[in-house]
């Protein structure tokens, strides 16, 4: 999906975005700035200014290409046949899977980590379209008749939130003392499927 932000023939613009996304991997949020941008791009800040206008909307648009870049990731997950709660729990896996891929880049997306960074809320909706609403169409089919699916694919979607994001802050530091789980990949997890599973079995939902 082409970006919706900025000005410039496509090309140009994939340049930059290319080059917003390297820096956020390798420098963090704090390390966006439009001269940042421009020199991984090998230009100067005028073709930042000139494409996007400036550094919100440079944001902007890579508030959009990340969320289209989850937006594949889950959507390549298919649903599997005659067993609706494995797929959901593949789908929470490739959500859990994707932040861990980036931390910086599910900081920046679901994070307030750029002080006065406010997406628009056409930006908003089409995060929510790209992510969450693909999850509710995952449970919609088996959520009790009379409950609104979108309540039980919030439940389930801030419980991966939840746990994905108390994982990233253990990794980012050293574990407190006794720390119960251990420090690993396979640990985390297991208790991440733990937890999701937990919480479709308590939603009651027709999965025979």
């Amino acid at each position: 999906m082409a970006t919706r932000h900025g000005h410039g023939d496509n090309h140009s613009r994939e340049r930059f975005l290319q080059a917003a996304l390297t820096v956020l991997l390798k420098q963090g949020v704090s390390g966006l700035t439009v001269r940042s941008v421009a020199e991984a791009a090998g230009t100067s800040t005028i073709g930042v200014y000139t494409r996007f206008g400036g550094r919100n909307g440079v944001l902007d648009a890579l508030y959009e290409r990340t969320f289209e870049m989850l937006h594949e990731k889950i959507r390549a997950v298919p649903p599997v046949s005659g067993d609706p709660a494995t797929g959901i729990l593949a789908l929470a896996h490739a959500y859990r899977r994707f932040a861990l891929d980036s931390p910086a880049r599910y900081a920046f997306m679901f994070e307030q980590s750029v002080p006065g960074f406010d997406p628009d809320p056409d930006l908003r909706a089409f995060a929510q379209r790209s992510s969450f609403d693909l999850l509710v169409d995952r449970v919609a089919p088996v959520t009790p008749s009379g409950r609104d699916p979108n309540v039980t694919g919030y439940l389930i979607w801030t419980t991966m939130h939840g746990l994905v994001s108390v994982e990233l802050t253990h990794r980012a530091r050293n574990p407190p003392p006794k720390w119960f789980i251990e420090t690993t990949d396979d640990a985390y997890d297991e208790v991440f499927g733990a937890g999701i599973r937990a919480m479709i079995n308590g939603l009651d939902l027709e999965l025979a």
